[in-house]
Order: structure tokens, then sequence, then C-alpha cells
């Protein structure tokens, strides 16, 4: 999976429509190979976004948990955490910081 396209699924405070946009454009970029599209394309590639943007609203408002909501700023460290694992180049599982 892209490793920019992050998990919006039950946080404090909500997933926004910004994040799901973002997200959806990550996808769409992954999948087609394109950073950004040429004018041929262009109309595909948007509508392909917000296709999947809607899609991903539809599935994140209907999910349900009775697991506490996570902290934004705390899985934010957890991933910087990993990142530099990963870069530093230690051995260490990114995964146990």
């Amino acid at each position: 999976m892209c490793r920019n396209i992050k998990t919006l699924f039950n946080f404090d405070p909500p997933v926004s429509e910004n994040e799901i946009r973002a997200a959806s454009l990550q996808f769409v970029r992954k999948i087609s190979g394109f950073n950004k599209p040429s004018k041929a394309n262009e109309e595909a590639f948007l509508s392909a976004i917000d296709e999947v943007a809607q899609a991903s609203a539809k599935l994140l408002y209907s999910l349900e948990t009775t697991a506490a909501p996570k902290d934004r700023e705390e899985e934010a460290a957890k991933a910087k955490a990993r990142g530099a694992s990963r870069f530093r180049g230690d051995g260490r599982d990114p995964a146990v910081v």
C-alpha cells in the first residue's frame, strides 16, 4: 500500500472531507501512475478522485467500533518514530520503537 495513504477511521477529532480527498488523490495517483495527468486524462483523473472520495466517505461514516478513538498526535508520533527507525538503518523493528 502507498505509505502516503493514512488510516482515517476512528480518530478524535473525526476525519475531515479534506483528509478523505487527500487520501483519494494519493490512491488515484498510485493506481494510475500519474502524479499529474495530461490534459487528455485530466477529466478522468479528477472524476476518479471524486468517486473514490465519495466511496471512502460513505465507508468511513458507516463503520462502527467499540474501541476508543485514537489520538491523532499520538499516532503521528508513533509513525514518526517508525520512520526514523526505518531510515536510521539500525536493523531494529520499526513497529517496536
